[in-house]
Formats: structure tokens, C-alpha cells, sequence
């Protein structure tokens, strides 16, 4: 089986109030009973590194194909959610791609941290590259399970790659990034063939 990995980024307007944004995430969680679903959790993030805009939130789903995919962003739940609470978002961005392993488990524990890598290629970068530069992405120790993969979704700003990092909890993950991947970010190679980074640190909430 292979585990399609959706990610969606959005900021939330400054001066919505915080009722309102508590029930969207209630909302919002509350897809994970859908059957086009593996997993669903939504919820802040608690730091966000990007060129682009400072997202506030995150949501991440699993679905075992494209077609579950699809049945999940079309499900009137779904649409009727994002209908509803378009008003409040400054900027949303959303990012799909074929996990390259199956993670286990499937549904991260509540309190564990998950560090999102984007990466946006210039030009031409061959795909041998590509694989050199998510080889040095997965080069962070301490992980409990990481997936990485190609972005095929249409709303992903110009990011191609996409890197998915679950460790135990936010302990854990600021160690091994201490460690890893401020030294890996800044090796030449990544330099010479990126346009772009953003990371975005998130935990999984309680519910």
C-alpha cells in the first residue's frame, strides 16, 4: 500500500477571534471519521520558517490512494468547511505527495512533533540531485518514522519535494535539529540547486 501524505498550511486573519478558530479546528478534526481517511489531525503550529507567509495552522491527513484523495476534498463535510471558513484565511497552502515508505503507525501519538520540509528546485535540477538532496533531508537523527516524496498537488506554491519527520515529542525534535539539519540545509549542493525552504514545526494535539 502506498500512503498518500497530505499537508495543508493555512495563516488565519490576525484579528478572528480565537471561538471561532477553536470550532474550525473541532471541524476540521472532526473528518478524520470519514472512510476516504487513514488519519486526520488540525491544529497550530508552533513555528513556522517561510519565505512566503507565516502559517498559523496545519492540517495532516493520510489516504491509502489519489482516488481517497479525491473523495475526501470532495466529500460535502469537506466542502462545506471550506466554504464556510474562507473568509478567515490569509493564505492556505496545500501539498500532496506519494509517501516514499509505509509509515508505521499510520496515526502519529498525541503530543509527538513533526518537523514539514518543503523544497522548491530550480530548474532542470536532474532527479538524480533530487534524491541526493532528500537523502541529506532524511540524514536527521532521531526520527520515529519520516516520509519524503514529489509534490504532484496544484497548490503548492512552486514546491516540488516534500519531507515528513514524526519524533517523539518537541524535546526530541529540537535536539536532532540541532544536530542535523541546520548543517544539512546549508551544504553547498542544497544551495546550488534550491529556490526556496520552508519548514514548519507542528504537534499533534490531543483530542
Amino acid at each position: 500500500m502506498s500512503i498518500i501524505e497530505h499537508v495543508v498550511l493555512f495563516k488565519i486573519k490576525d484579528d478572528t477571534d480565537q471561538g471561532k478558530v477553536k470550532v474550525l479546528l473541532s471541524n476540521l478534526n472532526g473528518l478524520a471519521s470519514l472512510e476516504s481517511l487513514l488519519y486526520l489531525t488540525a491544529g497550530p503550529v508552533i513555528r513556522t520558517k517561510s519565505p512566503i507567509s507565516n502559517f498559523t495552522h496545519m492540517l495532516h491527513g493520510r489516504c491509502k490512494s489519489k482516488e481517497d484523495l479525491n473523495a475526501y476534498a470532495m466529500h460535502p463535510d469537506h466542502q462545506r468547511l471550506v466554504k464556510e471558513y474562507a473568509p478567515i484565511f490569509d493564505d492556505i497552502m496545500a501539498i500532496d505527495w506519494v509517501a516514499d515508505n509505509d509509515p508505521t503507525p499510520l496515526s502519529p501519538l498525541p503530543g509527538s512533533a513533526i518537523k514539514l520540509t518543503l523544497l522548491k528546485l530550480k530548474d532542470n535540477v536532474p532527479k538524480e540531485v533530487q534524491g541526493e538532496i532528500l537523502g541529506e533531508i532524511k540524514g536527521i537523527c532521531g526520527v520515529q518514522q519520516m516520509t519524503c516524496g514529489e509534490i504532484f498537488s496544484a497548490r503548492a506554491k512552486g514546491f516540488s519535494l516534500a519531507s515528513l519527520a514524526v519524533f517523539p515529542g518537541v524535546k526530541e525534535m529540537e535536539a536532532a535539529v540541532g544536530k542535523e539539519e541546520h548543517v544539512n540545509l546549508q551544504k553547498q549542493k542544497m544551495k546550488d540547486n534550491l529556490d526556496g525552504v520552508i519548514v514548519v514545526d507542528y504537534v499533534v494535539p490531543y483530542k
